[in-house]
Protein backbone atom coordinates (compact mmCIF):
# COMPACT_ATOMS: atom_id res chain seq x y z
CA UNK A 1 0.00 0.00 0.00
CA UNK A 2 1.13 3.42 -0.68
CA UNK A 3 2.75 5.25 2.40
CA UNK A 4 3.04 9.26 2.95
CA UNK A 5 6.50 9.07 1.08
CA UNK A 6 5.13 7.87 -2.15
CA UNK A 7 1.58 9.95 -1.97
CA UNK A 8 0.46 13.13 -1.07
CA UNK A 9 -2.22 12.60 1.82
CA UNK A 10 -4.15 15.81 0.80
CA UNK A 11 -5.31 14.87 -2.23
CA UNK A 12 -4.16 11.38 -2.97
CA UNK A 13 -2.04 12.12 -5.89
CA UNK A 14 1.16 10.54 -6.72
CA UNK A 15 4.01 13.51 -5.19
CA UNK A 16 5.30 16.12 -7.49
CA UNK A 17 6.25 16.05 -11.36
CA UNK A 18 9.27 15.60 -10.09
CA UNK A 19 8.45 12.24 -8.25
CA UNK A 20 10.36 13.26 -5.08
CA UNK A 21 9.56 11.25 -1.59
CA UNK A 22 8.93 13.07 1.30
CA UNK A 23 12.10 12.65 3.25
CA UNK A 24 13.75 13.91 -0.42
CA UNK A 25 11.72 17.02 -0.40
CA UNK A 26 12.68 17.69 3.33
CA UNK A 27 15.99 17.35 2.70
CA UNK A 28 15.84 19.82 -0.15
CA UNK A 29 13.80 22.40 2.04
CA UNK A 30 15.98 21.79 5.19
CA UNK A 31 19.28 22.58 2.61
CA UNK A 32 17.23 26.09 1.67
CA UNK A 33 16.84 27.02 4.49
CA UNK A 34 20.40 26.04 5.70
CA UNK A 35 21.48 28.50 2.49
CA UNK A 36 19.22 31.24 2.64
CA UNK A 37 17.57 31.01 6.62
CA UNK A 38 14.35 30.91 5.37
CA UNK A 39 11.96 29.67 2.66
CA UNK A 40 8.11 30.54 1.84
CA UNK A 41 5.75 28.09 1.58
CA UNK A 42 5.03 29.57 -2.12
CA UNK A 43 8.23 29.55 -3.57
CA UNK A 44 8.87 25.44 -2.60
CA UNK A 45 5.08 25.06 -4.08
CA UNK A 46 6.59 26.41 -7.01
CA UNK A 47 10.21 24.38 -6.92
CA UNK A 48 9.47 21.43 -5.48
CA UNK A 49 6.14 21.15 -7.68
CA UNK A 50 3.92 19.68 -5.35
CA UNK A 51 1.07 21.48 -3.29
CA UNK A 52 0.53 24.38 -0.77
CA UNK A 53 -0.68 21.58 1.37
CA UNK A 54 1.95 19.12 0.89
CA UNK A 55 4.24 21.70 1.55
CA UNK A 56 3.31 22.91 5.13
CA UNK A 57 2.44 19.33 5.86
CA UNK A 58 6.55 18.67 5.34
CA UNK A 59 7.07 22.06 7.58
CA UNK A 60 5.00 20.62 10.25
CA UNK A 61 7.18 17.72 10.27
CA UNK A 62 10.69 19.22 10.44
CA UNK A 63 9.31 21.81 13.10
CA UNK A 64 7.95 18.71 15.31
CA UNK A 65 11.73 17.20 15.31
CA UNK A 66 13.02 20.69 16.18
CA UNK A 67 14.62 21.26 12.76
CA UNK A 68 13.01 24.33 11.40
CA UNK A 69 10.50 27.01 13.22
CA UNK A 70 7.54 27.60 11.40
CA UNK A 71 6.54 31.52 10.74
CA UNK A 72 3.17 33.18 8.75
CA UNK A 73 4.19 31.72 4.90
CA UNK A 74 6.81 29.91 5.86
CA UNK A 75 9.76 28.68 8.10
CA UNK A 76 12.62 30.04 9.79
CA UNK A 77 15.76 27.81 10.77
CA UNK A 78 19.26 28.40 12.48
CA UNK A 79 20.81 25.75 10.48
CA UNK A 80 24.57 26.86 9.92
CA UNK A 81 24.52 29.63 12.89
CA UNK A 82 25.29 27.73 15.62
CA UNK A 83 21.53 27.18 16.71
CA UNK A 84 19.27 24.00 16.10
CA UNK A 85 20.95 21.21 15.66
CA UNK A 86 19.37 18.51 12.95
CA UNK A 87 18.34 15.59 13.22
CA UNK A 88 19.88 12.14 11.97
CA UNK A 89 17.20 11.11 9.64
CA UNK A 90 16.75 14.75 8.37
CA UNK A 91 20.49 15.24 7.13
CA UNK A 92 20.62 11.61 5.35
CA UNK A 93 18.95 12.60 2.77
CA UNK A 94 21.37 15.78 2.16
CA UNK A 95 24.42 15.80 -0.16
CA UNK A 96 23.88 11.90 -0.82
CA UNK A 97 26.27 11.68 -3.52
CA UNK A 98 29.22 13.90 -2.29
CA UNK A 99 28.68 11.33 0.64
CA UNK A 100 29.33 8.17 -1.10
CA UNK A 101 32.04 10.31 -2.63
CA UNK A 102 33.80 10.91 0.64
CA UNK A 103 32.63 7.55 2.31
CA UNK A 104 34.82 5.67 -0.74
CA UNK A 105 37.86 8.34 -0.09
CA UNK A 106 37.87 7.58 3.39
CA UNK A 107 37.22 3.81 3.22
CA UNK A 108 40.54 3.58 1.87
CA UNK A 109 42.41 4.99 5.24
CA UNK A 110 41.60 1.86 6.86
CA UNK A 111 43.77 -1.23 7.16
CA UNK A 112 42.65 -4.64 8.14
CA UNK A 113 43.64 -5.29 12.06
CA UNK A 114 42.95 -1.57 13.14
CA UNK A 115 41.34 -0.10 16.02
CA UNK A 116 39.08 2.76 14.53
CA UNK A 117 36.76 5.29 16.26
CA UNK A 118 33.56 6.41 14.16
CA UNK A 119 31.82 9.61 15.45
CA UNK A 120 28.48 10.23 14.35
CA UNK A 121 26.42 11.89 11.56
CA UNK A 122 25.57 10.73 8.05
CA UNK A 123 28.90 11.42 6.63
CA UNK A 124 30.78 8.96 8.84
CA UNK A 125 27.82 6.65 9.12
CA UNK A 126 28.49 6.32 5.14
CA UNK A 127 32.34 5.09 5.47
CA UNK A 128 30.71 2.62 8.19
CA UNK A 129 29.00 1.05 5.25
CA UNK A 130 32.14 0.51 3.39
CA UNK A 131 33.76 -1.28 6.62
CA UNK A 132 31.88 -4.19 7.14
CA UNK A 133 34.15 -6.51 5.41
CA UNK A 134 37.49 -5.26 6.50
CA UNK A 135 39.25 -8.43 8.60
CA UNK A 136 40.12 -8.18 11.74
CA UNK A 137 38.81 -4.62 12.37
CA UNK A 138 37.53 -3.25 16.06
CA UNK A 139 35.44 -0.18 15.48
CA UNK A 140 34.80 2.49 18.77
CA UNK A 141 31.64 4.35 17.98
CA UNK A 142 29.53 6.76 20.23
CA UNK A 143 27.02 7.02 17.10
CA UNK A 144 23.81 4.77 17.52
CA UNK A 145 22.72 4.22 13.89
CA UNK A 146 26.64 3.28 13.06
CA UNK A 147 26.65 0.87 15.64
CA UNK A 148 23.28 -0.29 14.66
CA UNK A 149 24.20 -0.97 11.13
CA UNK A 150 27.65 -3.31 12.38
CA UNK A 151 25.75 -5.22 14.57
CA UNK A 152 23.22 -6.40 12.16
CA UNK A 153 26.09 -7.26 9.71
CA UNK A 154 27.92 -8.88 11.95
CA UNK A 155 25.09 -11.40 12.29
CA UNK A 156 25.96 -12.10 8.54
CA UNK A 157 29.41 -12.42 8.59
CA UNK A 158 32.25 -13.28 10.99
CA UNK A 159 34.55 -11.06 9.65
CA UNK A 160 32.55 -7.48 10.01
CA UNK A 161 34.49 -5.38 12.96
CA UNK A 162 34.10 -6.22 16.37
CA UNK A 163 32.18 -3.06 18.03
CA UNK A 164 32.10 -0.93 21.54
CA UNK A 165 29.59 1.24 21.67
CA UNK A 166 30.95 3.92 24.42
CA UNK A 167 27.39 4.60 26.08
CA UNK A 168 26.21 8.37 27.03
CA UNK A 169 23.01 10.69 26.62
CA UNK A 170 21.94 10.58 22.84
CA UNK A 171 21.79 14.24 21.08
CA UNK A 172 18.76 14.46 17.91
CA UNK A 173 21.93 13.14 15.77
CA UNK A 174 21.55 9.91 17.79
CA UNK A 175 24.95 10.21 18.71
CA UNK A 176 25.98 9.33 22.50
CA UNK A 177 27.81 11.82 24.67
CA UNK A 178 28.25 13.31 28.05
CA UNK A 179 30.54 12.37 31.01
CA UNK A 180 30.09 8.71 30.53
CA UNK A 181 30.68 9.03 27.08
CA UNK A 182 34.12 10.82 27.73
CA UNK A 183 34.82 8.69 30.27
CA UNK A 184 35.17 5.75 28.35
CA UNK A 185 36.77 7.37 25.23
CA UNK A 186 39.51 8.86 27.40
CA UNK A 187 40.75 5.17 28.33
CA UNK A 188 41.17 4.03 24.98
CA UNK A 189 43.66 4.17 22.13
CA UNK A 190 42.97 4.31 18.74
CA UNK A 191 44.88 3.89 15.09
CA UNK A 192 42.15 6.42 13.21
CA UNK A 193 39.34 8.31 14.15
CA UNK A 194 36.60 9.34 11.56
CA UNK A 195 35.11 12.27 12.38
CA UNK A 196 31.94 14.32 11.15
CA UNK A 197 31.38 18.29 11.46
CA UNK A 198 28.70 20.65 11.78
CA UNK A 199 30.47 22.94 9.85
CA UNK A 200 34.12 24.05 9.27
CA UNK A 201 36.27 27.11 8.77
CA UNK A 202 39.88 28.01 8.89
CA UNK A 203 38.53 30.79 12.15
CA UNK A 204 36.60 28.56 14.00
CA UNK A 205 37.86 25.32 12.92
CA UNK A 206 35.57 22.44 13.52
CA UNK A 207 32.42 23.24 14.96
CA UNK A 208 29.06 21.69 16.42
CA UNK A 209 25.92 23.52 17.71
CA UNK A 210 26.14 20.77 21.18
CA UNK A 211 28.64 21.20 23.81
CA UNK A 212 28.45 17.99 25.37
CA UNK A 213 28.99 17.32 22.02
CA UNK A 214 32.17 19.18 21.24
CA UNK A 215 33.57 17.91 24.46
CA UNK A 216 33.07 13.94 23.48
CA UNK A 217 34.45 14.74 20.07
CA UNK A 218 37.77 16.23 21.83
CA UNK A 219 37.93 13.59 23.56
CA UNK A 220 37.94 11.04 20.78
CA UNK A 221 40.24 13.39 19.31
CA UNK A 222 42.49 13.08 21.78
CA UNK A 223 43.14 9.08 21.60
CA UNK A 224 43.76 9.20 18.15
CA UNK A 225 46.69 8.54 16.37
CA UNK A 226 45.12 9.84 13.31
CA UNK A 227 42.62 11.86 12.74
CA UNK A 228 40.35 12.07 9.63
CA UNK A 229 37.14 14.56 9.22
CA UNK A 230 34.99 14.30 6.71
CA UNK A 231 32.58 16.70 5.79
CA UNK A 232 30.48 17.85 2.07
CA UNK A 233 31.61 20.86 0.69
CA UNK A 234 28.50 22.96 2.19
CA UNK A 235 29.75 22.46 5.71
CA UNK A 236 32.85 24.96 4.77
CA UNK A 237 32.29 28.42 5.78
CA UNK A 238 29.10 27.31 8.27
CA UNK A 239 30.19 28.51 11.97
CA UNK A 240 28.17 26.18 15.09
CA UNK A 241 28.20 27.09 18.66
CA UNK A 242 31.09 25.31 20.17
CA UNK A 243 34.66 24.41 18.52
CA UNK A 244 36.00 21.32 19.43
CA UNK A 245 39.26 21.12 16.85
CA UNK A 246 41.69 23.39 15.01
CA UNK A 247 42.44 22.57 11.24
CA UNK A 248 46.36 22.03 12.09
CA UNK A 249 45.11 19.24 14.25
CA UNK A 250 43.55 16.87 11.52
CA UNK A 251 45.79 14.53 9.24
CA UNK A 252 43.00 14.07 6.64
CA UNK A 253 40.12 16.65 5.89
CA UNK A 254 38.03 14.83 3.24
CA UNK A 255 35.28 16.75 0.97
CA UNK A 256 33.94 16.86 -2.26
CA UNK A 257 34.66 18.36 -5.37
CA UNK A 258 31.93 21.39 -4.87
CA UNK A 259 34.31 22.60 -2.25
CA UNK A 260 35.96 26.24 -4.31
CA UNK A 261 39.14 25.95 -5.23
CA UNK A 262 39.94 29.27 -2.83
CA UNK A 263 38.36 27.43 -0.05
CA UNK A 264 40.67 23.97 -1.36
CA UNK A 265 43.65 26.12 -0.85
CA UNK A 266 43.13 27.44 2.50
CA UNK A 267 42.20 23.68 3.57
CA UNK A 268 45.19 22.72 2.00
CA UNK A 269 47.38 24.84 4.07
CA UNK A 270 46.06 24.22 7.06
CA UNK A 271 45.54 19.95 7.10
CA UNK A 272 48.20 17.17 7.14
CA UNK A 273 45.91 16.10 4.11
CA UNK A 274 43.64 17.01 1.90
CA UNK A 275 41.38 14.44 0.02
CA UNK A 276 38.70 15.99 -2.67
CA UNK A 277 36.75 13.03 -3.48
CA UNK A 278 35.43 13.38 -6.65
CA UNK A 279 31.81 11.60 -7.73
CA UNK A 280 31.47 8.18 -7.26
CA UNK A 281 33.92 5.89 -9.48
CA UNK A 282 36.86 8.51 -10.19
CA UNK A 283 39.50 8.92 -8.42
CA UNK A 284 40.34 11.28 -5.62
CA UNK A 285 42.28 14.30 -5.73
CA UNK A 286 44.97 14.19 -2.59
CA UNK A 287 47.60 16.78 -1.16
CA UNK A 288 47.48 19.37 -4.06
CA UNK A 289 45.21 22.19 -5.67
Amino acid sequence: MPTDDSLDCGSGDLVADQGLLAHQRRALIMEAIRRDGAVRVSELVEQLGVSDMTVRRDLDTLARSGDVEKVHGGAVGLVGHGGNEVGFDTKSGLQQSAKQAIAEAAALLVTPGSVVALGGGTTVHAVATRLVNVPGLTVVTNSLPIAQLLESEGVKSPTSPSVLLTGGAPTPSKVLVGPLADTVIGSLHVDLLILGTHGASTRAGLTTPNLAEAQTNQALIKCAHRVAVVADHTKWGVTGLSSFARLHELDHFITDAGLPRAERSALAEAVGELVVADDPGTAAERGSV
